[in-house]
């Protein structure tokens, strides 16, 4: 996992754009309470801007190469393979690390196997029609040496979560000025290539099987209600 190219593009003009956007965004997203279990897989070194790490003092850090905001509580571990026991985080936030992750889809397991049932998790992604983004990797060969990564679609990532049993709330676009958010209902209607980054919501679902008992054969029988008995010889 190699994330020299995000450090190097949050320097860049519009990477700083892009920064302040994410940053906003996460202010936003973070919902759970302070007592409550939040992790962040891959560090980013900016956490203390878009949460308070004293308030939060649950907040967790995971990163193999021990990233991120000093004042952070810290595990140094790998994404596809959590030290964490299962159904044991209310939040789990992953800033931009999918595209520099050869495991990709394990981390995603491991995220579902630790999130607790109805747990929200968000996922920062690179836009991978993104003419800037791929702009800026051609144009500079610093940043393009330093990129080991691969541009995920934003349609690859909600299969991932529809196969694991995610239900997705919300999808947000990044765009140099502003942020277009829109509810899960909508998401097909909200693409840009002009979009830098992309963000999706989603809430961890665990459905249970009623099993089916057997039904039982009943002899059918007919109940009289008001029935008037009459004496053969009774005049009508």
């Amino acid at each position: 996992m190699k994330r020299n190219f995000l450090f190097a593009w949050y320097q860049t003009p519009r990477g700083k754009l892009q920064k302040q956007l994410e940053l906003d965004y996460l202010q936003r997203s973070i919902t759970v309470s302070c007592k409550q279990i939040i992790l962040q897989i891959g560090g980013l070194g900016w956490e203390n801007e878009f949460i308070d790490c004293e308030l939060y003092r649950n907040y967790t850090i995971v990163d193999t190469k021990d990233l991120g905001y000093s004042g952070a509580r810290k595990i140094r571990a790998k994404a596809h393979h959590l030290p964490l026991q299962s159904d044991s985080v209310d939040m789990i936030i992953l800033p931009h690390l999918l595209e520099f992750d050869l495991s990709r889809f394990q981390t995603m397991r491991e995220i579902e196997r630790i999130l607790k049932p109805e747990g929200v998790l968000v996922v920062l992604n690179f836009n991978p029609w993104s003419l800037w983004v791929r702009y800026q990797y051609i144009w500079d060969k610093k940043l393009a040496d330093s990129w080991r990564g691969h541009f995920i679609g934003r349609g690859r990532i909600l299969d991932w979560l529809k196969l694991l049993n995610f239900e997705v709330i919300s999808l947000a676009q990044f765009n140099f000025d502003s942020i277009v958010s829109t509810h899960s209902k909508h998401t097909c209607n909200l693409y840009s290539i002009f979009a830098t980054a992309y963000a999706i919501k989603a809430i961890k679902r665990r459905y249970s099987i009623i099993p089916l008992t057997p039904v039982k054969n009943f002899n059918p029988r007919l109940a009289l209600v008001n029935s008037v008995l009459f004496r053969k010889d009774d005049p009508l």
